[in-house]
């Protein structure tokens, strides 16, 4: 998917104005961010952190020049773990173009490319300015979130709670649809994306529970009843393979973090699962994407509230990753450019932990561009033709819609949703349960 300038329909792309106008606001809250802690670097570091503060946002003041001016994408230049495979990405990008296209530059590149590489530069930028170079810009704009949700996130504990206790007595039809009702809550929980917000606010303050009736003409995909199916059939088989693993791939922190660990506690409650793994980000990234930080930071907190249940569910959540029942992991893989059909030559080590699983869950938008080249497929193309060959195990990709690409609809129904909503695909408004996977 191209940024180019040229064409009209291009510059006015949801892809054109992240680039234009998105990234130069959140690289502008970046910097405003180092400014602000400039006394705690003095307290921290003395001198030292005060120079190291002044060079970090001279380094993003000149990110933000070149992306504005478009000028050529350079190589990375601070050595850390995948700083080659970065700048080898940047030589095939460059080995696509015309000689007479020099490099690649800003507005004349892949969008996913571009948006990741912004995303990497602004975390070199913190690297070469130690003893700052373990600040995380995002980190408040993270924290905020989940502070700002706090209502909703009691209400989904003690929601989560009363079901815990009576999960033993539900009968098969009651288990799915409260299973149903919990996927859905994290599916519009991805509605709390920092990075389409420009970094600005995007708290959930109502409880989302009353809303589902309300947001279900929403789906516009919805193969709930395939994971159901999936899922109970490994739990009639337990006595033959006493594991069934569901691997969360994560997106947000803050709230719809909250939405995946209820989720997770509950697939663990129900004995649809009886291990879960989860997997964040080993940078900060797009704004509000999950760190180890950001997680285990947030059940810490969830575990120190003064409500009731509240408190009970970190306990539990904090009990299940001291036995190993949930497990976090993470790995360079996912924040580099590269879709995921390259993931078994990339990083043949992640494939490999994933096929392990019986079923993988893919959070948000990211993911979802990932999972399908960021291509501008017909909306009728398969799922399974749009993945590429990326088949580690059954998947499904949760998201509410913030980007220009969707595959697996029904004849008509893009068509039809463009012309009542022009925004529809990047608008938030829409979600997909989108499963791949044996019938």
């Amino acid at each position: 998917m191209l940024l180019s300038k040229v064409s009209d329909s291009l510059s006015r792309s949801f892809a054109y104005i992240t680039i234009k106008d998105r990234t130069p606001q959140i690289l502008t809250k970046a910097i405003d961010t180092l400014h602000r802690h400039k006394s705690e670097f003095f307290e921290k570091h003395g001198e030292r952190g005060v120079e190291a503060e002044k060079k970090a946002i001279s380094l993003l003041s000149k990110l933000r020049n070149e992306l504005q001016t478009d000028k050529p994408i350079v190589p990375l230049v601070e050595k850390f773990v995948d700083t080659d495979i970065w700048n080898q990405y940047l030589e095939y990008q460059q080995s696509l173009l015309n000689e007479s296209d020099g490099k690649p530059r800003w507005f004349y590149s892949p969008w996913l490319f571009v948006e990741c590489y912004m995303y990497r530069r602004l975390h070199e930028a913190i690297i070469q300015s130690p003893p700052i170079d373990d600040f995380d810009v995002f980190k408040e704009s993270k924290d905020q979130n989940f502070f700002e949700s706090q209502e909703s996130v009691i209400a989904l504990c003690t929601h989560l709670q009363a079901l815990a206790s009576a999960v033993e007595g539900l009968d098969e039809n009651q288990l799915k649809n409260e299973f149903f009702k919990l996927l859905q809550i994290s599916l519009w929980g991805n509605r709390c994306d920092l990075s389409l917000s420009g970094g600005e606010t995007s708290s959930q303050k109502t409880n989302i529970i009353n809303s589902l009736e309300d947001l279900k003409p929403f789906i516009l995909v919805n193969d709930l009843e395939r994971l159901w199916s999936l899922l109970t059939k490994c739990k009639k088989t337990r006595e033959k393979v006493p594991v069934t693993r569901v691997d969360i791939v994560l997106d947000n922190s803050g709230f719809e973090l909250v939405t995946d660990l209820v989720l997770a506690d509950f697939l663990l409650s129900s004995k649809l699962a009886t291990e879960i793994h989860f997997y964040g980000k080993m940078i900060p990234w797009f704004v509000s994407d999950t760190t180890v930080r950001d997680f285990n930071w947030l059940i810490e907190q969830v575990k120190r509230s003064d409500h009731k249940w509240m408190s009970k569910c970190g306990t539990d959540w904090e009990n299940y990753i001291k036995t190993g029942r949930w497990v976090y992991h993470d790995h360079i893989f996912w924040t580099l450019p590269h879709e995921f059909c390259a993931m078994s030559q990339v990083a043949p080590d992640l494939y490999a932990e994933l096929q392990k699983a019986h079923l993988i869950l893919f959070k948000g938008d990211l993911n979802y561009r990932k999972l399908t080249g960021d291509r501008k497929w017909e909306f009728t193309v398969p799922f399974h033709q749009a993945l590429s060959g990326f088949h580690p195990a059954p998947l499904c990709s949760i998201r509410t819609l913030k980007a220009e690409v969707q595959v697996g609809l029904q004849p008509g129904q893009g068509e039809r949703l463009a012309a009542s909503e022009p925004g529809w695909l990047t608008c938030g408004k829409y979600g997909i349960f989108q499963f791949d996977g044996p019938l």
